[in-house]
């Protein structure tokens, strides 16, 4: 099973372990407790789980068509861009960072962890 590091916005570690080869880093994020959003669920039908990958990208799945029409949708994109409900993984391990996007994303999803944030100064994260 591959490792994983996944880091938040501003850089810092968010979690990390390991998942099944052949998961998809939005799932990975989920099992492992990361606060990476998805407005579409995971279809790749938004960019709002975009990715940047630090170390392992050329292990990831090859990115198909429809990924990379909506990852032209995405704020900030780079090289190293790839949508996480579309970039599985093989056997290598791998880092990547949540984007600023997809992290407001989980904080619209999930009301209560918003408002618990914002209750102790957490959110919005300071610049």
């Amino acid at each position: 099973m591959p490792k994983v590091r996944i880091y938040d916005p501003r850089g810092k570690m968010e979690a990390e372990g390991e998942v099944p080869a052949g998961t998809n880093l939005l799932k990975a994020s989920t099992e492992l407790g990361a606060r990476h959003g998805s407005a579409c669920g995971g279809v790749c039908s938004c960019s709002t789980c975009h990715v940047w990958v630090k170390k392992g990208f050329d292990s990831l799945s090859e990115p198909e068509d429809a990924e990379l029409d909506i990852l032209d949708k995405a704020f900030d994109v780079k090289a190293w861009s790839r949508l996480g409900c579309q970039a599985e993984l093989d056997h290598a391990e791998v880092e990547y960072q949540i984007t600023e996007e997809s992290e407001k994303t989980w904080y619209d999803e999930h009301p209560k962890e918003r408002h618990e944030a914002e209750a102790k100064g957490l959110w919005p994260p300071k610049k």
